[in-house]
């Protein structure tokens, strides 16, 4: 059986990652880049100099500005930002029979889910979701990780994704709940720039983990009144990467919720357009979601309050004044 061809569309720190990863065999990956210039400048130096300077990437690696010829692979790994995702499909227009779904966040225009995204764009294709604890530095030098690969497809598309995209020291695990897994990467980046304003404040590990243990409560109220398994978000795509995501300043949702707690201004924490916070612009449609299907979801609300303007303190107070209960309660 011959290799499957892969290609990776979107030439940030992670699609960067993914591609020097799918490449560390010697199999050829194509890459495209959208910023003018930064095609070229990958191949001729196999460096991503704006989005992921600390790696020297592997040579069997091909930069494309020319998203038309994305798929012509077997295999298309989407890892545009979230908010664009549905636009780099339509400009696509044609799409081979596996789509793996890499972005973490929900289209805050519609409330779409990323695979209902690509569904409408390409409703012939199979469609996966690769998620879990991953920092693309790390990935991309070469350090262990473990994500989820949930399966639209089943057993029969897993079949044909695990050996193209494991590696030695990049392990999938399988899923079929393309739901659950994405919810945990979209929920994760919001409860992320909470445990960043933890930081900012100085409120201690102890603040820290009881927002990460009530966040992840908020998370899987949510996933399940949308349909998610539980088991999915107990495990890497949903806790693994939100314990990851609200540990570390490597995250770009835990830097902006320091700033906000550093008493940073939302539009000047997010003035920065080479980066995307997507925990940003996933918050007001998380929020207005978590309404509609009656799911309590306080750190989220007050992630929004943040966002709009809200002293920090205030926040922080406003949580810490809500209603005892029991820690099992649905609300």
């Amino acid at each position: 059986m011959s290799q499957s061809s892969i290609g990776v569309v979107g030439a940030g720190a992670w699609g960067t990652a993914l591609a020097h990863m799918l490449a560390s065999d010697g199999r050829e990956v194509l890459l495209w880049a959208l910023e003018d210039g930064l095609a070229e400048a990958i191949n001729s130096t196999h460096r991503n100099e704006l989005y992921l300077p600390s790696a020297e990437l592997a040579p069997s690696i091909r930069a494309t500005g020319n998203l038309s010829a994305m798929p012509d692979c077997d295999i298309l790994l989407l890892v545009t930002p979230a908010q664009h995702m549905a636009k780099v499909m339509e400009a696509m227009g044609r799409f081979p029979r596996d789509l793996v779904l890499c972005s973490k966040g929900i289209e805050a225009s519609t409330g779409r889910m990323m695979h209902q995204v690509a569904h409408e764009a390409a409703p012939d294709a199979d469609i996966a979701v690769l998620s879990g604890p991953t920092f693309a530095h790390e990935v991309a030098a070469g350090l262990p990780a473990a994500v989820t690969l949930a399966c639209g497809g089943g057993n029969e598309q897993w079949r044909r994704l695990a050996p193209a995209i494991a590696r030695a020291n990049f392990r999938p695990y399988y899923s079929d709940d393309v739901t659950g897994a994405e919810i945990g990467g979209a929920v994760k980046n919001v409860l992320a720039i909470a445990c960043g304003v933890v930081e900012g404040l100085h409120l201690g590990l102890n603040a820290r983990m009881a927002l990460i243990t009530r966040g992840f409560a908020e998370m899987l109220r949510f996933g399940m009144a949308l349909g998610g398994k539980p088991e999915t978000l107990n495990g890497l795509c949903g806790l693994g990467d939100l314990v990851l995501t609200c540990s570390s300043e490597n995250s770009r949702n835990f830097s902006l919720g320091k700033a906000l707690g550093e008493g940073m201004s939302a539009e000047d924490a997010l003035s920065d357009k080479r980066t995307v916070a997507e925990g940003a612009h996933t918050a007001p449609v998380l929020q207005r979601l978590a309404e509609e299907h009656g799911v309590s979801m306080p750190i989220t609300e007050a992630v929004n309050d943040l966002l709009g303007g809200k002293p920090a303190n205030d926040v922080v107070q406003g949580l810490l004044a809500r209603p005892l209960k029991a820690e099992g309660h649905r609300a």
